[in-house]
């Protein structure tokens, strides 16, 4: 896979290395957003997704599941994420920070070798590879403004957004099927870009089209905030469905 696509995933990956890579053990132990987890915690779980995402391209990501840190019984995989940051919590910090950044260029390097069509195993079962990098840009987008979150920074929004807007759009079905709750029809988003144009998700004369930044429709996919606490707006019989149950997110 050579595209644009993990371009913007290793684009993203240098704009948290550049955050972190200064940091002293003190500054990497301070309380990011993620309630619970420090900085270094915070790279820690990337590091362990990251991990297994490359796994994934090789077809052992079942293989790399099984060979992780013990975690018990974990009744979804928010509380399986959060066993295994625990389970590695003797971690120092610059131990943490030196595994993800490894993870993070191996995590690229993975992606760049296998065809984006080609399927592959993840959390949520069986998707595309294309599909399983996009995730990857989204979750490390969101855990960068975490950490940027600890460290009093504003990340700047970026043309990246857009491939984390689409997955959020294009995986929506999957969310309301997670949230047991079935669309009546089809649902587009007509987004302002950060450069001040338009993106467009679906056809904007679906019965629903949700319609505001991106932003924001991206930080409510990765629930970092609240779509009422936003300039969001949706018309049609779906909106308020679309709103609470879009994700970027197994």
């Amino acid at each position: 896979m050579h595209d644009e696509l993990l371009d913007a995933l290793d684009e993203e990956q240098r704009t948290l290395a550049s955050m972190v890579a200064p940091l002293d053990a003190e500054s990497l132990l301070k309380p990011s957003r993620c309630d619970g987890w420090s900085i270094a915690d915070v790279l820690v779980h990337l590091a362990q997704t990251n991990e297994l995402a490359a796994a994934s391209t090789r077809g052992l990501f079942n293989d790399a599941v099984q060979s992780a840190p013990q975690v018990g019984e974990a009744a979804d995989v928010d509380q399986w994420a959060a066993a295994a940051v625990q389970a590695e919590s003797d971690t120092s910090p610059e131990t943490a920070r030196a595994r993800w950044l490894a993870s993070a260029s191996a995590q690229v390097d993975a992606f760049r070798g296998i065809d984006s069509s080609e399927r592959v195993e993840w959390v949520s079962g069986e998707l595309a590879a294309r599909s399983l990098a996009t995730t990857r840009l989204a979750e490390t987008w969101i855990h960068s403004a975490d950490i940027a979150w600890g460290l009093g920074l504003d990340l700047e929004p970026s043309r990246r957004l857009w491939h984390i807007a689409r997955l959020a759009h294009r995986t929506l079905p999957y969310a309301f099927t997670r949230a047991g709750e079935e669309p009546t029809g089809e649902v587009a988003f007509v987004l302002d870009a950060p450069d001040g144009t338009e993106w467009a998700f679906g056809d904007p004369a679906a019965p629903t089209v949700l319609r505001g930044p991106a932003l924001e429709l991206c930080q409510v996919a990765g629930q970092r905030v609240r779509a009422g606490d936003t300039s969001l707006r949706g018309v049609g019989p779906d909106a308020i469905a679309a709103l609470a149950v879009v994700r970027t997110f197994a």
